[in-house]
């Protein structure tokens, strides 16, 4: 049902780089380009995350309560990513743990401009 999710960054070839990198081993990569504004997801018809600097020239600011969350497959995969995303340079949010005991497991980063991102496994 979701065709793209946009969030706002200070540096687009930083945030392009953050994302496919974080994204690729799920499919992610760089399917449209268009300067201020990148699509990044498996196909133009399936679900995608676009990045871009905000229309209105203003700096960019992440929203309180906003979040992009994904799904990687397995625990193992949520606490690969969160490492990954670490090491691309995001800080973190929560660890990976158990937040539902036997239902969600999880854990959560801010990306270099301070967007929150989960990565979660049910069951």
């Amino acid at each position: 049902m979701i065709g793209y999710v946009t969030i706002g960054v200070s540096d687009m070839e930083k945030a392009k780089a953050f994302y496919t990198s974080l994204l690729g081993d799920m499919g992610g990569k760089l399917l449209l380009d268009m300067g201020r504004i990148a699509f990044i997801g498996e196909s133009m018809k399936g679900p995608m995350l676009a990045v871009c600097t905000p229309f209105d020239g203003k700096p960019n600011h992440p929203g309180n309560g906003n979040m992009l969350a994904f799904w990687p497959g397995s625990k193992e995969e949520v606490d690969a990513h969160y490492k990954k995303a670490i090491e691309l340079g995001a800080t973190c949010d929560g660890e990976p743990g158990q937040r539902i005991p036997d239902k969600f497991y999880g854990a959560y980063v801010k990306d270099p401009d301070g967007n929150k991102v989960a990565f979660y496994h049910f069951g």
